[in-house]
């Protein structure tokens, strides 16, 4: 079938909100897991969000005159991430996902992106093997928590909102930690109102923008992390994604009533360093 890509305009997030609720529905319920988006109105919505940005490129598939997918690229942070892709399910199949793909790894070479990272989820073999033939790299398996807020605190760990004087405190501890920093990610959340940092021993010691599934969070070690977590008012979104191999907070979460929804894969392109501490990735990475 012919395909046309473009840039998306600020009319297409209706369509392109459509094609990427029934996309992601159909995969989930081939599955039988929950879907990412409760209804047509919220992808579309997050999509006007994306559209809106000029943080993020975006990219759409025509075909006909109709829109039958979309990719993003958020480009906030020295370390670009992909996401959300979709297409529709009635044209899957027929290498729409690879035109999207090689699109935005296209705009990530142009801007010289030290790195790509995206997020899979771990049921779909499709998108692991093209992503893989694509040079991802698998790094990490992740699982998605969701439940009823923990509502625990730790004595000496004190969490508050982030302000703009944290900055670069915050920025400091992510290159600890990741090799690079997430700047414009964590300033957004402060002027959303959902950033928090946490205070140990009069120093901060960890932050997130938001313990969501469209929040990142970044700690020296698991007790700052435990704090964040537990001090979070809700998880937004399917849930928050922790890295499975950390034994000690996956334990805690489930033994304070957080059940494991699904595992994701993180995967990577290009510049990668191991953690040095814990963290709690977003969708996008």
């Amino acid at each position: 079938m012919e395909i046309t890509l473009r840039a998306p305009a600020s009319g297409d997030a209706a369509a392109c909100g459509h094609a990427l609720y029934h996309a992601f529905k159909a995969l989930a319920d081939q599955h039988n897991f929950p879907p990412d988006f409760p209804s047509v109105d919220v992808a579309a919505d997050l999509i006007g969000m994306l559209i809106g940005d000029p943080q993020f490129y975006g990219v759409v598939a025509e075909s006909g005159g109709k829109i039958v997918g979309s990719n993003f690229l958020d480009e906030r942070s020295p370390i670009v991430g992909i996401g959300p892709i979709s297409v529709d399910p009635n044209v899957q199949n027929k290498g729409i996902g690879r035109r999207l793909m090689d699109d935005v790894l296209n705009r990530a070479a142009e801007k010289n992106a030290a790195g790509v990272r995206l997020v899979q989820a771990a049921y779909h073999n499709r998108s692991l093997c093209l992503y893989t033939s694509l040079s991802f790299r698998t790094r990490e398996p992740l699982s998605v928590m969701q439940g009823k807020r923990v509502g625990i605190s730790f004595p000496g760990y004190d969490v508050r909102p982030a302000a703009e004087r944290d900055l670069p405190v915050c920025d400091a501890l992510c290159r600890d930690v990741h090799g690079f920093e997430r700047h414009a990610e964590l300033h957004d959340g402060i002027k959303q109102g959902t950033a928090t940092v946490v205070e140990h021993l009069g120093r901060i010691t960890g932050y997130s923008t938001e313990v969501a599934f469209f929040g990142h969070s970044v700690a020296r070690d698991n007790q700052s992390l435990m704090a964040l977590i537990g001090a979070a008012k809700g998880f937004s979104g399917p849930g928050f994604l922790l890295p499975t191999r950390n034994h000690e907070v996956f334990s805690w979460c489930l033994a304070n009533g957080l059940r494991l929804v699904m595992q994701m894969t993180l995967m990577t392109i290009g510049v990668y360093n191991e953690p040095a501490g814990a963290y709690l990735p977003c969708i996008l990475y």
